[in-house]
């Protein structure tokens, strides 16, 4: 019998706390958790709940305090900065709700933006213009954000997020600035992305819309994860 593949996402005991003194806030208690291959997963949880900081964790944006983290089988906490970023860049994408598109820059150029960390890239053009057409726009190349709509602007966020071929896609309320025809447009894609390219998920989310075709919900409150029954993702499922 072949060996289970190993989790992409490894969690044990993580604490995260922001502030000094009699001002430290706790913000992750003790989080564990496995993500395997493959897995579209929604995070859910109200504000403050520390599913952003979480999922900021698992991108290497930012460290725990202590507990183990490893990803795509990088120890990220004893990892180098440098490591984390090679791991961030070749191997992870992020889709976030503000979008963060460049106005300057055309569409293409926004989603070939992430090789300006590897200077060595080539064939940005054609990889830029693939991407593109994986979310369907491709004939907007030449457009500049100002001239999309909203759901237009996220598919080039996820066309840029795509652009490295990530194994991890990592998503914190990427439907929160869409209205609902388009945000099911995107949630769709995402599912799509995940059965037809096998693409692993984590969405942090507080719609039932997005994590209704989750394979699973992780819930989170005060920092700690919660079972995951319709008691406890109504208890999450407040603003982000």
């Amino acid at each position: 019998m072949a060996d289970k593949a190993a989790p992409v996402i490894r969690l044990r005991d993580v604490t995260k706390s922001y502030g000094v003194g009699s001002a430290k806030t706790p913000v992750l208690r003790g989080v564990s958790f496995d993500v395997n291959p493959g897995e579209l997963i929604a995070l859910v949880g109200q504000s403050g709940s520390g599913k952003s900081t979480l999922l900021n964790i698992i991108g290497g944006l930012d460290t725990c305090d202590a507990g183990e983290v490893e990803v795509l089988g990088l120890d990220t906490r004893k990892a180098t900065d440098a490591a984390r970023a090679k791991m961030r860049n070749e191997s992870i994408g992020f889709v976030f709700q503000a979008f963060n598109l460049l106005d300057h820059l055309t569409v293409l150029d926004n989603v070939t933006l992430p090789a300006s960390f590897t200077p060595d890239a080539k064939d940005l053009e054609t990889r830029g213009r693939e991407a593109l057409r994986r979310v369907g726009l491709a004939d907007l190349a030449k457009r500049r954000p100002g001239e999309l709509s909203g759901g237009q602007k996220q598919r080039v966020a996820i066309a840029r997020a795509l652009f490295g071929n990530p194994k991890l896609l990592l998503c914190d309320e990427p439907t929160g600035n869409l209205d609902s025809q388009t945000g099911k447009e995107v949630i769709d894609f995402f599912r799509e992305l995940n059965a037809k390219d096998g693409v692993t998920l984590v969405i942090v989310t507080h719609e039932r819309r997005v994590s209704s075709v989750a394979q699973r919900v992780i819930a989170m409150k005060d920092g700690m994860l919660v079972e995951t029954t319709d008691e406890a993702l109504a208890a999450g499922g407040g603003p982000a």
